[in-house]
């Protein structure tokens, strides 16, 4: 009886499969790696509870990456689901060019309420809706430009990003993105950015180290910004973790000294926390682990804040771009030119606005970000005999984000051989988390585990043992 039971679901399961491919085309994904004789089978999710996601076989595999890093609580959390079914009940969408609607003015306010706020500086005052992460950025890069344009600057119109940066895949956040894999196609179309170099801490030895790092890419940061006065609008940047550029670290000395260098020449900080927002690093935002010389206030504040991703807690699209007052203001005129003529059809839509202001009570009453070190450091002592594998070159970590990163092939990020190499070492190392009941998804030579918030030290222990064994299958791979 059971054995027939599971051919049945067995047969469910390559059903949905072969449906998948017939009509979907997936993101970020080379399709042939799914199709017949590919390396990978998709994974299909009948359903999701807390940390697992649910096969149509009945089979659980662990959402080690939090479903690209989306989903904060666990999957399914009653509590957000609960409040978009009661928000459904009322108003589901509304146009909000000329209208507004309580959950969007609520969660702006509750927004504006948490964000760090920097002694003697103006705080970041107003908050602009978008649908999704690379929109955001989109969002803050034009109103970077278009305010000074307002003033009469025309001649601001370059970004500064760092190197080996990713802030999305439109062709503004392309733009100051430098992962070739990426944007090596699609050149000819983006804007001319300047980048600096990162201050990546890889193979740092210790914090002091580190901080030098952080202060010889602060000096060069500023030597290029003297080097092209009065060209530049705005310098973007993922505080304290570069993620889907391998999940490069660096040192918060480096945050606020960016701060300071900004505002010297004039220029707009933007603070891209869509990833590392909402605990991910250990603060409820990555900035607030920049303070001052003498240790006062809570850290750095940025012109323009984006966040996204884990904002509704993972359960639907939004993005919210905070800005300053004087940037608002630069906006305010007669003439509709001068106005911010960005928009989404579903902007602040009030389904995601109800789960984003759900998922804000659960930080107050779980006490998530004290929950959420304690995970961290059983993370650490989990992954402290991985770093002893010959195949891992480094394990470094903050907060709930940790990357292994491994050996490459070869350390010229153009080499063909070393590039081919990290694909299969991907492939091989993904197959085999998820046949141990894992999703992970290497970002080239680097594992990483970014896990919801809910995760048990039972899961890690799998987490931890499916990591081992990937690695052991990637070590065959010549």
């Amino acid at each position: 009886m059971k054995a027939g039971h599971d051919t049945d679901m067995i047969t469910v399961e390559q059903r949905w499969r072969a449906r998948d491919l017939a009509v979907l085309w997936h993101p970020c994904t080379q399709m042939r790696e799914h199709t017949s004789g590919g390396a990978l089978p998709l994974l299909t999710v009948a359903r999701a509870e807390g940390a697992w996601l649910v096969g149509h076989d009945g089979r659980h595999v662990l959402d080690a990456i939090s479903s690209w890093w989306t989903n904060l609580h666990g999957h399914a959390e009653p509590r957000i689901a609960h409040a978009i079914a009661r928000q459904a009940q009322t108003l589901e969408q509304v146009i909000l060019a000329g209208c507004s609607h309580a959950p969007a003015v609520e969660l702006a306010e509750r927004l504006l309420a948490i964000i760090p706020r920097e002694p003697g500086r103006a705080p970041l005052a107003k908050v602009f809706y978008a649908d999704n992460g690379s929109s955001g950025v989109e969002v803050a890069l034009k109103m970077a430009y278009h305010w000074f344009h307002n003033r009469g600057d025309r001649n601001r119109t370059r970004f500064v990003a760092l190197t080996g940066s990713y802030h999305g895949e439109t062709l503004g956040a392309l733009s100051v993105g430098d992962i070739p894999l990426y944007r090596r196609v699609y050149a000819p179309l983006l804007l001319e950015v300047l980048f600096a170099p990162s201050p990546d801490a890889f193979g740092a030895p210790d914090e002091a180290t580190a901080s030098e790092r952080a202060h010889a890419a602060a000096d060069a940061l500023e030597r290029l910004l003297t080097e092209h006065p009065g060209e530049v609008c705005a310098f973007i940047l993922e505080p304290l973790v570069q993620c889907a550029g391998g999940m490069r670290m660096h040192h918060p000395a480096y945050l606020r000294r960016v701060r300071e260098l900004c505002d010297t020449h004039g220029v707009f900080l933007i603070a891209d926390e869509i990833a590392v927002g909402f605990g991910r690093t250990g603060t409820l935002f990555a900035c607030e682990q920049a303070p001052a010389a003498d240790c006062s206030g809570p850290g750095i504040q940025p012109d323009l804040l984006c966040l996204s991703k884990g904002l509704t807690g993972g359960f639907l699209p939004l993005c919210a771009v905070l800005a300053t007052q004087a940037i608002y203001d630069g906006f305010l005129d007669d003439s509709r030119e001068r106005a911010f003529l960005h928009s989404h059809s579903y902007s602040g839509n009030p389904l995601a606005c109800a789960a984003a202001l759900a998922s804000l009570d659960i930080f107050e009453s779980d006490g998530v970000i004290v929950r959420n070190r304690a995970t961290a450091t059983r993370m650490a002592e989990l992954a402290a005999p991985l770093a002893s594998h010959p195949l891992v070159r480094e394990v470094r970590q903050a907060g709930m984000i940790l990357a292994i990163e491994l050996n490459p092939a070869s350390d010229n990020r153009e080499d063909g051989h070393a590039v081919e190499i990290a694909r299969r070492r991907g492939l091989r190392m993904y197959r085999a988390a998820l046949d141990h009941g894992v999703l992970l998804r290497p970002l080239g030579d680097v594992l990483y585990w970014m896990p919801p918030y809910c995760v048990d030290h039972a899961q890690l222990a799998l987490l931890a043992n499916a990591t081992a064994v990937a690695l052991d299958e990637a070590a065959r791979c010549a």
